[in-house]
């Protein structure tokens, strides 16, 4: 009769340790989810104010149609790669990487231009944008954080047998900044 019910506490804890695990990879899962979904909302808050960016400067700087067009169609690839990406989330890194990159070069640019830089329109909207670009990082670290730590969940035994049970798998982490991002921007006239 001991014995029976050491088994039946055993068991008993095994069932609670599996719930439990179940529902931490639930909570990481979910937290994982939001993060992803704070990036989308920084980033359509980056698509919104750029065409706004855009048609301030047109204004003073004529002469820099190619800027204006890269700016254009970065944007365009980024927000046609949807949500979710279609070609993943390191694609949809690399496009954000790339409009990154041309809105430096657009600023870059625009320092050139004295008007505009004492234009309190451009400088709002400068400001907004450098805002929302930290958000973007911070929304990228946060995101890629709760990834981590689903991955390694799912990863480490004895949780990979749950996740492996109940069919939790890896997430993709949202790509690094690119190495052209590292690099200063390099403005033609």
């Amino acid at each position: 009769m001991n014995i029976l019910y050491w088994i039946l506490g055993i068991a008993v804890l095994i069932t609670l340790w599996v719930i439990w695990a179940y529902n931490r990879l639930v909570t990481l899962s979910y937290r994982a989810k939001e993060a992803l979904s704070d990036i989308d909302v920084q980033l359509k808050r980056r698509y919104d104010l750029i065409p706004n960016v855009v048609e301030t400067v047109k204004g003073y700087m004529q002469h820099e149609r190619q800027v204006f067009e890269n700016v254009t169609m970065a944007r365009a690839k980024a927000i046609s790669l949807g949500d979710p990406p279609a070609g993943g989330l390191n694609e949809k890194a690399k496009a954000e990487d790339v409009l990154s990159l041309n809105l430096k070069t657009l600023f870059a640019v625009a320092e050139n231009y004295p008007d505009l830089k004492a234009n309190a329109n451009f400088l709002d909207l400068q400001r907004e944008l450098a805002d929302t670009e930290n958000k973007i990082q911070a929304a990228r670290r946060f995101y890629n954080g709760n990834i981590m730590e689903l991955n390694t969940k799912i990863d480490a035994f004895p949780a990979n047998l749950v996740a492996g049970r109940f069919g939790f798998s890896k997430m993709e982490f949202f790509g690094v900044e690119s190495q052209t991002e590292k690099e200063p921007v390099k403005v033609k006239f």
